[in-house]
């Protein structure tokens, strides 16, 4: 007899086709998912990690990369299976209901607008470094502009702009690695071998105990976002199953080399406590051995990084929302798509919402957008949450009714998924003891409440058939 999933069994025929473009390329999709997570946050922040747990910093990447690779591979698995524009979203209200989708959904798209804000008043900053007599303002009004139109024109030019931008990220990391392992080799110039003193010595490998690895990987797990946009962008991709699978596969492992090798060679070359606050960790590497003008150079590069985030931020949001309207959860205006396959009111939306959350952090950045950057600051844990109960409902249904499409199956499943679980709901524990965490928890927490409410109340009053 047949386990039913709410009105009825999910199936790949219950997901229409998308009216969307299919022009993005496997190698769109492939640096899309390398370079989504590559970001300021680790090329800057990971540096107030290394200040929390020492060298252990390396724990603390090597667990929060895990637990973000059992998401991925759980989202991976639905979206080679049923391809969605509206990814984890479109799961969840197959496997949980109406009230999951709309949640996910909505989450999800205010995560990503107000995230565009603190990415282009990032990158902003560092323009107005090189361009003083240009007001900030100004630049933040360019780079919104210029995302724009790159997003309210094909789909390929999306994809292009993230193939470059994910290019140059990848090659300043993999640059970084070659330079920190010669260097700690002693084959550099000027450089002698360091040995391992520096990681055993200063406190040892784990100079704040194990209090400091949890604490760290509070620091640095929300770098890994980003991941699932490869899987919202695989629907518009032209083979989506194949194509998703290829780029869940190839990203997750690369990804968690790239985070954990900066940080091995990093802590490796330099004594831990001799990284300034605020410092970024990569400049005082280069400074070390010897690199003119390291400063400008990952200036450059975050800079990329940040317009290479907003870039993809606006894409994943403006489907997110396109995906809403699809099924009912968002106004139906936000449907019409342009000949090229582009739903440019739903990248207007999207847009004008990320210019009201710029002006909010130009204008109040310790005030209104402190609190909406704190209400987003736990939303990503959650619509992880999701991702991996979703898998967990959805499995079996995908086992029975389309087995043929079981192309990337979730590793030692159920086990993998709950381990998955559990160790989110540790985090979100910690989270609440950690008196920096707590504020983001607890405003993350009121945010998802309110989105709930109006989920259940819309669900009442207006129930699909």
């Amino acid at each position: 007899m047949r386990e039913p999933l709410h009105e009825a069994p999910p199936t790949t025929g219950d997901l229409p086709a998308e009216p969307l473009s299919h022009s993005l390329k496997q190698r769109h999709l492939t640096m899309l998912g390398l370079g989504g997570v590559i970001g300021a946050g680790l090329f800057v922040g990971s540096g107030a990690g290394i200040g929390i747990a020492g060298p252990a910093i390396i724990c603390s990447y090597l667990l929060a990369g895990v637990l973000a690779m059992l998401v991925m591979r759980a989202l991976g698995e639905m979206s080679a299976a049923m391809p969605a524009s509206g990814s984890f979203s479109v799961y969840a209200e197959k496997a949980l209901g109406r009230w999951a989708g709309f949640s996910a959904g909505w989450l999800y798209w205010f995560l990503l607008v107000v995230v565009l804000a603190v990415e282009a008043t990032g990158a902003a900053k560092i323009a107005n470094g090189w361009v003083p007599a240009v007001d900030q303002w100004v630049w933040v009004l360019l780079f919104m502009v210029v995302f724009t139109v790159s997003n309210l024109a094909a789909v390929k030019n999306f994809g292009e702009f993230e193939f470059w931008f994910a290019a140059l990220k990848v090659g300043a990391i993999v640059l970084f690695l070659i330079l920190a392992t010669l260097a700690i080799f002693g084959v550099l110039p000027d450089t002698e071998p360091v040995g391992m003193a520096n990681l055993t010595g200063h406190g040892g490998f784990f100079p704040e105990g194990f209090g400091g690895v949890v604490a760290g990987m509070l620091a640095v797990i929300f770098a890994f976002g980003g991941l699932e946009v490869v899987t919202i962008a695989a629907a518009e991709s032209d083979d989506p199953a194949r194509s998703v699978s290829r780029a869940v596969r190839s990203a997750v492992w690369r990804i968690l080399f790239f985070y954990v090798g900066s940080m091995l060679v990093i802590v490796t070359l330099l004594p831990w406590d001799s990284l300034e606050p605020g410092q970024s960790p990569y400049v005082a590497v280069l400074d070390s051995i010897g690199i003119p003008g390291a400063g400008q150079i990952m200036n450059v590069v975050v800079f990329v990084a940040l317009l290479s985030a907003l870039n993809a931020n606006l894409y994943g949001s403006s489907r997110m929302v396109f995906s809403l309207a699809e099924r009912g959860e968002a106004p139906k205006s936000l449907l019409k798509v342009s000949g090229g396959g582009v739903p440019r009111r739903a990248v207007f939306a999207s847009v004008a919402f990320g210019f009201v959350s710029v002006v909010l952090n130009l204008l109040w950045p310790d005030t209104i957008f402190l609190y909406m950057l704190n209400a987003v600051g736990a939303v990503l844990l959650f619509v992880w949450a999701l991702i991996a109960v979703s898998q967990l409902r959805l499995r079996r249904i995908i086992e029975r009714d389309m087995p043929e499409r079981l192309t990337l199956p979730m590793w030692l499943f159920p086990y993998a998924t709950w381990a998955a679980l559990i160790g989110m709901a540790a985090v979100l524990v910690l989270m609440l003891f950690d008196d920096s965490a707590r504020p983001q928890l607890l405003w993350s927490t009121g945010a998802a409440v309110l989105v709930l409410v109006v989920a259940f109340v819309r669900e009442r009053r207006s129930p699909k058939a």
